[in-house]
């Protein structure tokens, strides 16, 4: 029983070590040999547990999805308050895998590893919703909601990923609480105007 127990406490520690790896140099500049440095573990360890580099992160990408506690991200009812929603959600949970996926625009990926059809199920989940609420009257007719969910997307991830060009331009980053709850309302007041309906 011990013996299991060490080993999935080695498993554990690996798959941590090698998120931090991943999540911060990609899946190119990530090296076994430093995530078993970081591991406290020999390297051929990792090959004990794990098939490579490919099965290394694909098993990230599904453990991270996974540990999402998503019984807790319903989206508001009221159409301008998920941007702000979802910015909270994204700093809260998503943030280091969210600037894992900054890499994927640039490198070539192994197959299977940024677990797609899973985010694309997160991401139609969005339209759905938009969809419903533009059904309902919140939201008004002429406006694509795919192309809300993507502006939302955007608005949301950017100044998460990109800080120094949000420094550049506001002189600050979202690493500081002030601007996190400034730019909450900034995303407010816009979608309070993009969603506003005549009467």
């Amino acid at each position: 029983m011990g013996e299991i127990r060490n080993a999935e406490r080695t498993r554990k520690k690996i798959l941590k070590a090698a998120k931090e790896e991943f999540f911060e140099k990609g899946y190119n500049g990530a090296r076994i040999e430093s995530i078993a440095k970081r591991a406290g573990v020999k390297k051929q360890l990792i090959y004990h547990y794990f098939n490579g580099k490919d099965d290394l992160i694909n098993q990230i990408i599904d453990h991270f999805v996974s540990a999402v506690p998503t019984g807790n991200l319903t989206l508001p009812t009221k159409p301008e308050d998920i941007a702000a929603f979802r910015l909270k959600v994204n700093i809260d949970h998503l943030k280091d895998f969210l600037k894992y996926t900054a890499w994927e625009a640039v490198e070539k990926m192994p197959k299977d590893s940024n677990g797609d059809e899973t985010r694309k199920k997160v991401l139609h989940s969005y339209n759905t919703d938009m969809v419903k609420k533009q059904e309902e009257g919140l939201v008004p007719k002429e406006l694509d909601p795919a192309l809300i969910t993507l502006m939302m997307s955007s608005l949301t991830v950017y100044p998460l990923l990109y800080d120094n060009v949000t420094q550049m331009i506001t002189g600050h980053t979202l690493e500081e609480p002030e601007f996190q709850e400034k730019w909450a309302k900034f995303l407010q007041e816009i979608s309070e105007r993009i969603f506003r309906q005549e009467e």
